[in-house]
């Protein structure tokens, strides 16, 4: 199918797959036993001699996430223009203030028993942080410069036959290279594939449904091949492995078979049922020899985007209730992690989120699959910077060189999910500016068109004036706009594509079970803690208040959904206190760095999860030196009104209005004066009559330890892991929100401790060592499974306090 991209229209019923292919072809996963250092004198040594000194470590790895923090690493000096900065200044922890400023070799040695003449290998990198070089057997085989691209190298002609290989990599961090903390090291998975000669492409299936006939869709499926005289042959199952249609060809034109296959009454795939049929291909010699095979998870779905309208998926028109993310994972930091990403997922999926954006790089493909098997849309990055630069030795290094290739890449390797509705070619470039930026961003566009001509592509836009003016807005399928709320109206009257998406919005900043007096809305606002107030009323001066972005998504048609920066913290850019230490993460997650939500989650979850019922109060009622003075209550509820009651005594009956924004979202009982005991809220139905109640209470002095685990039974394959929240509670069971008690971790049996975190994005406390102080009353501890099971328990023990213990599982 081919879409006239002039039009603001784009419909198309599309069959996409998961990317995950089981083939004829041998893959082999090089996950353990790497050896690594950055301890390196010189090249020549690290890629020649002896290795055995060097650490030992499994692949995916992140060798900067052990610390420690320190200021020193990566200070920058400069003025950060898209934060509307006058004057140069040093950022502390920009970058995270942990190590990933340097050089550091990996080493392995493989055999591949199934390679032999007649044979092709690749060496496929999933993301290597970064400018990776890489020699096998002493010769340098390839490089690349971007670290969040996925790339391969064809190997063929420089593996040795049933002998052992040696692959090394040099992975080089230049310092002034990021804005955020990148990670270091193979942070995703690296592997080897051989194949036949006559075999199918690397990343060159695509897949899509040009058309529907009545309950049918038509799959289309356009697999790139190399060989001559083969065959091919694609059986399509529904989700219980049952055959529905099957297409046989016998023709390859240029080196790409084209077949159309019915599909009868397909069940449609959308964030809440998101159905995946399997694609299995093969690839015959003349012959009658299988030589290729591919299994490919998909799903169809219908999308739509419409002036005035907006976005429709599968008929119905649906706003994207979305949130930006970065690649870090907390304390794992940028090694990717299945089960971390899974977490992730499970807690945004409750909050209602029905869409990501990967911010401001390349998805891992683990993200990809479960957005697929869970039901996330997924807005799909690739930069953060193009030709002109953010910062010294950033992206704009490599633009020129690589850029296509990378969107190549990207676009390639994960055009065939179905939860990819479009792509970003960028992220509040300092090209909006001026001709040359307009010829950037279309250049960018068209190859996305021609890598992909299903999909619209955005950008997100920063400088909306200086895009009206030069025409970068006009020419976008979707206009992304990153906050300037105040110019949404004047910006859908002037570009031409009838709707505007928030591509990033709010960047509200919070601490998690911190609260500070008086309450009033501000910008900027710092304080002697280096921590910012969870009543969600504070913001940069670039930023607003989730309310804000609330009025226009529910109030024009024509935006079509929102990215709200973030869903969860992550490390560097602590904004506002980036000139402050100690200060090493982010205050704007919805959810905090261990994935505990704050506040803030409930006010979105009132909004965006549909199906369950939410009345959450804040603040926590300790307050020991405030009795008598006044303690805002706010309740986050998707019910219109409730009553507040302290000690039985009701301080009234609130409704939503429309006088402020705050006022149509939030409940607010702004005259509270503070009194130890219990707070109560009683909510009302549309009729009037109560619905439900929820409560906090004053809590004694901390007294046990209470262990709640996100799963009880983990899989023993040395990744799973189990997210154990630690709190603490006083004699009658109350939490206590205030307490700061150092904690000590002790795992036993078929599992290892891996983590430990807090969410305190002043706290220098080294994520993997076996002990850390709780931040208003919590921690997260991450107990990760080995290859063999069996029981497992963790203790936490703590000065004074009753330890707490809870006994979990691996299973293969």
């Amino acid at each position: 199918m081919k879409l006239v991209f002039k039009s603001i229209s784009f419909l198309f019923l599309m069959i996409f797959s998961s990317g995950k292919m089981m083939s004829q072809s041998s893959t082999i996963v090089l996950k353990d036993n790497w050896r690594f250092s950055k301890d390196v004198k010189d090249d020549a040594s690290a890629i020649n001699f002896d290795a055995s000194k060097w650490d030992k470590v499994s692949v995916p790895h992140d060798w900067a996430i052990y610390g420690p923090f320190d200021k020193k690493w990566d200070i920058q000096t400069g003025i950060i223009e898209q934060n509307g900065e006058k004057e140069a200044t040093e950022k502390t922890g920009r970058t995270g203030a942990l190590p990933h400023i340097g050089t550091g070799w990996y080493r392995n040695s493989f055999t591949v028993p199934a390679f032999k003449k007649g044979k092709k290998a690749l060496l496929i990198f999933e993301g290597a942080m970064s400018e990776p070089q890489v020699f096998l057997n002493g010769k340098e085989v390839g490089k690349w410069g971007y670290g969040y691209s996925y790339f391969y190298i064809d190997i063929t002609n420089d593996l040795l036959v049933g002998k052992e290989n040696l692959l090394a990599v040099k992975l080089t961090n230049m310092p002034y290279s990021s804005r955020w903390y990148p990670g270091a090291g193979l942070y995703r998975k690296v592997s080897v594939i051989v194949k036949e000669e006559e075999s199918f492409a690397q990343w060159g299936t695509f897949i899509t449904t040009p058309e529907t006939k009545g309950d049918n869709a038509i799959v289309d499926i356009k697999a790139e091949f190399n060989g001559s005289n083969v065959s091919m042959v694609t059986q399509i199952k529904d989700a219980s492995n049952k055959v529905i249609a099957t297409q046989k060809s016998t023709e390859g034109k240029d080196g790409r078979f084209h077949q159309t296959i019915e599909v009868a009454k397909p069940r449609l795939w959308s964030p809440e049922t998101p159905y995946l049929y399997t694609a299995v291909t093969k690839l015959y010699a003349a012959n009658g020899t299988l030589k290729d095979e591919q299994s490919i998870k998909f799903g169809i779905r219908y999308i739509k985007y419409e002036p005035n309208k907006g976005f429709s998926l599968n008929g119905k028109v649906t706003k994207f209730k979305g949130v930006c993310l970065h690649h870090d994972l907390g304390p794992l930091g940028a090694a990717v992690n299945k089960a971390a990403l899974k977490r992730q997922l499970t807690i945004l999926k409750d909050m209602g989120c029905n869409a990501i954006r990967s911010s401001h790089n390349m998805p891992s493909f683990e993200q990809l699959e479960l957005a697929d098997e869970m039901g996330f849309m997924f807005l799909a990055e690739s930069f953060d910077e193009w030709a002109k630069p953010k910062v010294e030795n950033g992206y704009n290094r490599f633009f020129t060189e690589y850029a296509e290739e990378d969107i190549m890449n990207l676009v390639r390797a994960t055009r065939n999910h179905p939860c990819i509705v479009m792509w970003s070619s960028g992220n509040e470039v300092p090209d909006q500016w001026g001709a040359e930026g307009v010829k950037r961003a279309r250049w960018l566009q068209d190859i996305f068109h021609r890598e992909d001509p299903t999909r619209p592509v955005t950008v997100g836009m920063d400088q909306v004036k200086a895009t009206m003016e030069s025409g970068f807005g006009a020419l976008l399928d979707i206009p992304g706009l990153n906050y300037r709320v105040h110019l949404y109206e004047e910006a859908y009257k002037t570009f031409p594509q009838g709707f505007i998406l928030g591509s990033e919005t709010a960047s509200t900043v919070s601490s998690r079970g911190i609260y500070k007096f008086p309450v009033v809305q501000e910008k900027n606002k710092q304080y002697d803690d280096f921590q910012s107030s969870s009543y969600d009323l504070e913001a940069c001066s670039w930023s607003n208040v989730p309310d804000e972005d609330f009025v226009l998504q529910d109030d024009k048609p024509w935006v079509i959904g929102e990215f709200v920066w973030t869903g969860f913290d992550y490390l560097g850019e602590p904004t506002p206190y980036d000139e402050k230490w100690p200060s090493r993460s982010s205050y704007f997650g919805i959810s905090d760095l261990a994935g505990l939500p704050k506040d803030r989650y409930y006010l979105y979850r009132s909004r965006w999860n549909t199906k369950d019922k939410t009345l959450h109060i804040l603040p926590h009622w300790n307050w020991k030196g405030r009795e008598g003075e006044i303690t805002p209550v706010f309740v986050y509820t998707n019910y219109d009104s409730a009553e507040l009651f302290v000690n039985g005594k009701s301080m009234g009956v609130q409704k939503k209005n429309n006088a402020t924004p705050q006022n149509r979202y939030r409940l607010m009982w702004n005259d509270v004066k503070y009194e130890p005991g219990t707070v109560k809220v009683v909510a009302f139905d549309s009729n009037g009559k109560p619905a439900a109640t929820s409560e906090i209470k004053t809590a004694g002095e901390a007294y046990k330890i209470v262990l709640e685990a996100d799963r009880k039974i983990i899989k023993a394959d040395g990744e799973d892991i189990s997210y154990v929240t630690v709190s603490v509670v006083d004699k009658n069971g109350i939490p206590c929100p205030t307490a700061v008690d150092e904690l000590n971790f002790k795992v036993t049996g078929a599992a290892t401790y891996r983590a430990a975190c807090n969410g305190d994005a002043t706290s220098l406390e080294i994520f993997h060592q076996d002990h850390m102080k709780l931040f208003s009353g919590k921690l997260v501890v991450l107990v990760k499974a080995i290859e063999t099971p069996g029981s497992i328990q963790l203790e936490v023990t703590g000065k004074g306090l009753q330890t707490g213990k809870i006994s979990l599982k691996s299973e293969r």
